[in-house]
């Protein structure tokens, strides 16, 4: 099962973490991939510093924003799941 976290904490929420959130949660959706996706979120994943909220897909660390976080999804998690 793939793993899929969206930083909340306090730099990422002000990125955009909710609206990367939700993308997400309409895609898995969309796609029908809750039995293959283990979505959550997590208070800081210490990538405050880079531009962007962070993702980790199976644990490696991505910069992604609301406005690439469909293509990200498309490009980097979907292949995956």
């Amino acid at each position: 099962m793939l793993e899929l976290c969206v930083c909340i904490g306090s730099s990422c929420h002000i990125k955009g973490s909710y609206n990367v959130i939700q993308t997400f949660q309409q895609l898995i959706e969309e796609k029908m991939l809750h039995d293959r996706i283990n979505f959550k979120s997590s208070f800081c994943q210490k990538q405050c510093q880079h531009p962007g909220v962070a993702v980790s897909v199976n644990g490696v660390i991505h910069q992604v924003t609301a406005e690439t976080a469909g293509e990200f999804f498309t490009r980097e998690v979907f292949p995956k799941a």
